[in-house]
């Protein structure tokens, strides 16, 4: 009986201080004036992960010191990145609202943050039909670059609110007026979730390992990539 109160004194006792250290640290972070954020355990010892408006961060348990930037798990024989493979969740959680051109014979699935006023994303959908023939599937999310308050921001909104996204968004990325529309979609989510992964620029485009590669690539140099990085080379 006296094992029993005495686990049950130490657990509640953990849980205690786990609360207080959040405590801490959702203090710094008001300070800082982050208020849309999300404490998650972190793999670091005395740290935890906080996912932020300004991107991902790790933050010491008593709120004091904070780092920011990609984490990497080097123990293995390829590096990985731990900080991308946290989101990979939420990624798949707007699986059902992302624009997606399959591939017949897949191989690889890479998703895509796109802009549509972005000349090397419009050069990346206009090849396509290359990606598609090489097994790569295609997942867009937005991410207007200049922001959620922009008019990218509402045209992107309008495509992912049209009935047919696909044909819209292949006219938008055509250079074709975008048509009003509005719904309950929320494109800001996808904007948000590019701010978490540190991107900066379009195409930016995700891997399934967790891995981001900034920039255009084209269809065989990507069909490369993604076979080493399947064959662990």
């Amino acid at each position: 009986m006296k094992t029993r109160l005495l686990l049950s004194f130490l657990i509640a006792s953990i849980a205690g201080l786990a609360h207080a250290d959040d405590a801490a640290i959702q203090q710094s972070l008001n300070r800082l004036g982050m208020q849309q954020t999300e404490i998650q355990p972190s793999p670091l010892p005395g740290f935890k992960t906080v996912l932020s408006e300004s991107g991902v961060l790790y933050v010491t348990e008593d709120g004091k010191h904070f780092m920011q930037g990609p984490l990497y798990d080097v123990s293995g024989a390829q590096p990985v990145n731990v900080t991308n493979q946290l989101l990979e969740k939420k990624v798949e959680a707007l699986s059902k609202d992302m624009i997606v051109y399959k591939a017949a014979k897949e191989q690889h699935v890479i998703t895509v943050f796109t802009d549509i006023t972005c000349g090397y994303c419009r050069k990346l959908h206009e090849q396509m039909a290359d990606y598609n023939a090489l097994g790569i599937t295609v997942r867009y999310l937005a991410f207007p670059r200049e922001g959620m308050n922009g008019q990218v921001a509402k045209e992107m909104k309008s495509i992912w609110c049209t009935a047919d996204r696909r044909k819209s968004f292949d006219a938008a990325m055509k250079g074709e007026e975008v048509q009003p529309a509005d719904c309950k979609v929320d494109i800001g989510q996808q904007y948000k979730l590019g701010i978490l992964f540190g991107i900066q620029g379009t195409p930016a485009i995700l891997l399934q390992n967790g891995a981001m590669i900034p920039g255009y690539q084209g269809p065989q140099d990507m069909k490369k990539y993604l076979d080493s990085q399947k064959n662990g080379g």
